[in-house]
């Protein structure tokens, strides 16, 4: 973990903040960041809705998108307890008897997971969700990059709430109820683009954020063109590289 390649991710993290920013996007931006600058190997974003109940916002994997599913289906894991204590959670070994939370444990280690590190999204008092790292190797993170994961947790969360615009409850929960909608889009464009050009799933989310990019559009916009129609995606060529 350099220097540098810290300093860029705050940067690039706290340029994104901006008014009216897309959310889903920083929600995946953060994610990247995390594998990039933390050197583990996925991550996963879970924020709670206005009936405070946790969805999948940003993986930076479909693989690690699944198994945050899967923890949610079954209302029980690291993640989850995480959110409900506002406290951070180590499983520092999947595989390694006795297991609080068996079933997670398989399924993140067919995963190719053997570990999980919970970080609060807190500001204060108030717990909107958990960063969730996980590594292919067992073993804790060292207390440095820790102390880093929850720097990036606590930008990512003052970014949501914009603490200086958002002071009551009603305009928090609506803030947060947009980044959940904008994502079931997303997912419903995942869809689309994965029939249409008959590539995986995850493929489908790159092509499309990487159209977002190139033409300098909100995610959640393209995806809704891709959902209504208007955007011919069969245009876009190799899936790799739209156009």
């Amino acid at each position: 973990m350099s220097v540098e390649n810290m300093a860029e991710t705050f940067v690039q993290l706290a340029d994104t903040l901006v008014a009216d920013f897309d959310s889903v996007e920083f929600m995946h931006l953060l994610a990247d960041r995390c594998v990039d600058t933390l050197e583990v190997d996925a991550a996963g974003i879970l924020l709670a809705d206005h009936h405070s109940e946790l969805h999948v916002v940003g993986a930076s994997s479909e693989r690690t998108r699944l198994v945050e599913l899967f923890e949610l289906q079954h209302r029980q894991g690291p993640c989850m307890e995480c959110y409900l204590t506002g406290a951070p959670v180590t499983v520092a070994d999947f595989t390694e008897p006795p297991q609080r939370w068996p079933e997670f444990s398989a399924v993140a280690a067919e995963a190719g997971f053997r570990a999980v590190h919970a970080l609060p999204m807190r500001l204060r008092e108030q717990t909107i969700g958990a960063l969730n790292l996980f590594t292919a190797a067992p073993g804790a993170l060292s207390s440095s990059t820790v102390r880093v994961a929850q720097a990036m947790a606590d930008v990512a969360t003052i970014g949501l709430l914009q603490a200086k615009l958002l002071n009551q409850q009603e305009l928090l929960a609506e803030q947060l109820q947009g980044a959940l909608q904008s994502r079931v889009l997303v997912e419903q464009a995942k869809g689309v683009l994965a029939e249409r050009l008959q590539i995986g799933m995850g493929r489908a989310f790159e092509t499309l954020r990487r159209y977002s990019r190139s033409h300098n559009q909100n995610l959640s916009k393209v995806a809704e063109s891709v959902i209504a129609g208007t955007v011919d995606v069969t245009a876009w060529g190799d899936p790799g590289t739209p156009g």
